[in-house]
């Protein structure tokens, strides 16, 4: 079960002018399952991305990559991305490279657009051949349900291992302009950073300078989607894909530096945090909602390296599941992070607001019963002070549990 996580209701998920949906069974994964959608963007869209660092990457990201250079400074622009779920068109080499461009030249000439103004993404199985046969016959339908508000709907489709279907909105003002956003995203395991085995697609209104979206989707991901791990592993397929349709009735933003470039980016960060963490709370086989806090760093990187250490040991992770206060293993893994100078007499350990070890060793008044307590809760933050400078970061992780093994042992079945 996820982790204080429901899918928010359909009522609850904006249409964003501009977007439309389609969605439809097309057989990629199993009988009755939604798994192809199409998103359809009105002309004049932007569109910023980001994509897994895993060097063998699926043909879908070699594809969103090429079809994105080209399109930069052309003013017809992408305007539609093309999603099967049940298979990842990874470890494919040249056949998946051309199943997927055989895949984007269908939905091309039923739309009549250029290859090259689509974006393909695909999720599931590795090293399988893509069935593009069934996302070609499957399109037709695909388009024919195309509308504004199936953003619930799309959220399933593309759901693998997924429990719960992930999507937020929100409305903001600029310059005394309504302001939609909403995004969904999957993901539940191989979750790292940069980035994880997750598909992101968030989508505003908002009238933003081409120029900027790379930069956009890059500092979203790296606030939201770059601080959660499930599983330590970095997946092939990882995107995160941000598109600004321009029509919302306010001065286009030129600098996300200016107050409505801030007040834009703070907002669309909210949103993708909230997809981020839904992501780890329904990790695979997850019970517990992890916040790690590394605070008085040198620098903001060595504190993610510590925050790294700790949520990627399959030690801490199952005494987390066990509701086991052995503690040490989080000293153990601030100390293998691979900080050099590192100080342990300074360092400062919280398991929420109860200090656990102080100087670098057993706080004096700390009882184990009241690690016990907080080890049960559902949601938990682990702080630590490494007593070196001012830099800060968090990151977001679960537990690791039986149902971890039993799923990712069945996967293929």
């Amino acid at each position: 079960m996820p982790v204080n996580l429901v899918a928010t209701p359909a009522a609850n998920l904006y249409p964003v002018p501009g977007v439309r949906w389609g969605i439809t069974e097309a057989g990629i994964r199993k009988a009755n399952r939604k798994d192809l959608a199409v998103l359809l963007l009105d002309e004049g869209a932007s569109v910023g991305a980001v994509f897994t660092q895993n060097r063998f990457c699926a043909a879908p990201v070699q594809i969103c990559r090429e079809h994105l250079a080209r399109q930069s400074g052309q003013s017809a622009g992408i305007r539609a991305l093309l999603i099967n779920t049940g298979n990842a068109n990874a470890g494919t080499g040249a056949d998946g490279l051309s199943r997927a461009r055989a895949s984007c030249l269908a939905l091309a000439a039923a739309l009549n657009l250029a290859p090259e103004q689509i974006l393909p993404f695909s999720t599931g199985v590795i090293m399988e051949p893509l069935p593009h046969e069934r996302i070609v016959a499957g399109l037709p339908a695909a388009l024919a349900d195309a509308g504004p508000d199936h953003w619930a709907q799309a959220a399933e489709a593309i759901m693998t291992t997924d429990t719960v279907a992930k999507a937020f909105s929100s409305r903001i003002t600029l310059a005394n302009a309504s302001v939609t956003i909403t995004g969904i995203s999957k993901g539940a395991g191989m979750i790292r950073p940069n980035m994880a085995t997750m598909l992101g697609f968030m989508a505003t209104d908002a009238c933003v300078a081409p120029a900027l979206m790379a930069q956009l989707a890059k500092e979203l991901a790296e606030g939201s989607f770059n601080r959660v791990t499930v599983d330590g592993d970095t997946s092939t397929n990882d995107s995160f894909v941000v598109i600004a349709t321009n029509q919302a009735k306010h001065p286009t933003v030129t600098s996300l530096d200016s107050p409505d470039g801030q007040t834009l980016r703070a907002a669309m960060l909210a949103i993708a945090q909230k997809l981020a963490q839904a992501i780890v709370r329904d990790g695979e086989g997850a019970t517990k909602f992890i916040t790690i806090a590394v605070e008085g760093g040198k620098t903001g990187e060595e504190c993610r390296q510590v925050a790294y250490a700790i949520a990627h040991s399959p030690l801490v992770k199952t005494a987390f599941f066990a509701s086991d206060p052995n503690l040490g293993r989080i000293l153990a893994a601030v100390g293998y992070a691979g900080i050099d100078d590192l100080d342990q007499t300074r360092i400062d350990l919280y398991l929420d607001d109860v200090l656990v070890a102080k100087n670098g060793g057993r706080h004096v008044d700390y009882l184990e019963a009241e690690g016990q307590r907080i080890m049960k809760q559902s949601e938990i933050s682990v702080r630590v002070l490494l007593g070196r400078g001012a830099a800060s970061d968090t990151v977001w992780t679960c537990d690791l549990s039986y149902d971890y093994v039993k799923i990712n042992a069945d996967y293929r079945s």
